[in-house]
């Protein structure tokens, strides 16, 4: 756990817009995002930016045996350590940008996701970027699939209003920074 929390903070201080946050999420803002699944249907499952892996960790433990979790990191150093510290046969880690998910999920041969989860810092990567990895979610998701997503801050709100039919939003304040959550459902824009 210490082991992880500084390979954490280290690789935020090498790109702190890369990764939004010092500190790993907390339990709270990690139940928040989770109880929006429902496990018994959730036969593949993306996650975007695990890091070092807090979610993972939940996600496999709350999985069905016959369902599947693909990671899609682009930091070679959380990779290495995904790949060590799970190594679950229903676990894939991947170095790659989440803008080629559906590519990813092909290569697989899983299909489309049922839910994809996302903590990556939409409000400081490039719109250009933000908007292809955000087409790429939505044409990856299973026609009732679901994004989940977390952020510090709303600024994403009106890009996942323009790509997603349905979009919720929470808020989870314990959790360092207060965290936004946002439930969207796929469908056409």
């Amino acid at each position: 756990m210490v082991k992880d929390r500084y390979l954490f903070f280290r690789n935020f201080i090498r790109h702190p817009r890369m990764l939004g946050s010092a500190i790993p999420s907390s339990r709270f803002l990690i139940e928040g995002v989770l109880q929006q699944i429902a496990w018994h249907r959730a036969r593949v499952v993306v996650e975007y930016g695990p890091g070092v892996g807090t979610f993972t960790a939940e996600i496999l433990k709350r999985m069905g045996h016959d369902a599947r979790l693909v990671a899609i990191e682009t930091n070679p150093d959380f990779v290495e350590h995904l790949r060590g510290a799970f190594p679950d046969p229903r676990f894939h880690v991947v170095h790659d940008s989440a803008a080629h998910v559906a590519a990813i999920l092909a290569r697989l041969g899983y299909g489309d996701a049922d839910y994809i989860i996302s903590g990556i810092p939409f409000s400081t990567m490039p719109a250009e970027l933000r908007q292809s990895i955000l087409a790429a979610t939505h044409e990856a998701l299973a026609p009732d699939g679901a994004f989940l997503v977390y952020q510090f801050s709303a600024r994403v709100l009106p890009d996942l209003q323009r790509v997603f039919r349905y979009v919720q939003r929470d808020f989870e304040p314990l959790n360092i920074l207060p965290a936004q959550l946002f439930f969207c459902v796929r469908g056409t824009a």
